[in-house]
């Protein structure tokens, strides 16, 4: 009996005692985890249909966690003098196939659920001291425009606003204000 699983975005063909590599799963060596069934083969017969496949399972036990093969990525531009040279060691899981099932076979132990504590009720926020009356005021007066203290080189001075926080318009600040 042989069924084909699906697990890390690849498919993988499975029989029972046998062990695979697949992509780093989500539990400590030890756990039981179940796979997704695609596919299931026992001698003649072969079942495909979706009704069948909700009941089957395929259970495997975690081995160890552990980096794959080094895969050298190399970029290269050909005339242009770019060439970059880097390394990358996927992260995978071994695991051990214990059951091919189509009739719901042995789950996986179940984890211990944390239930949290109940909130503590939230205290109000204190109530904002009462507005008082408004007092008009007069418009504020309008800010003069500050002008570029920079001086050209044909002995005139800049035309140009000064920027925020700056005695200089954008072309001269980078020039006086370093």
């Amino acid at each position: 009996m042989y069924a084909v699983v699906s697990t890390g975005g690849k498919q993988l063909k499975v029989e029972k005692d046998t062990v695979e590599v697949v992509e780093k799963l989500d539990a400590q060596p030890g756990d039981l985890v179940t796979l997704d069934v695609l596919f299931v083969a026992d001698g003649d017969s072969v079942v495909t249909d979706q009704k069948s496949l909700a009941t089957a399972t395929v259970t495997a036990e975690v081995v160890e966690h552990f980096k794959g093969e080094k895969k050298i990525v190399f970029k290269f531009k050909k005339r242009k003098g770019y060439k970059r040279l880097k390394g990358h060691r996927q992260q995978q899981t071994r695991i051990r196939i214990k059951d091919i099932s189509l009739i719901g076979g042995s789950k996986p132990a179940a984890k211990k659920e944390v239930v949290a504590a109940p909130k503590a009720p939230a205290k109000k926020a204190a109530k904002p001291a009462p507005k008082a009356a408004k007092v008009e005021t007069a418009p504020a007066a309008e800010v003069a425009v500050a002008q570029c203290e920079a001086i050209k080189s044909n002995g005139e001075r800049c035309n140009n606003k000064a920027k925020d926080g700056s005695a200089y318009c954008g072309v001269h600040a980078k020039k006086y204000d370093a």
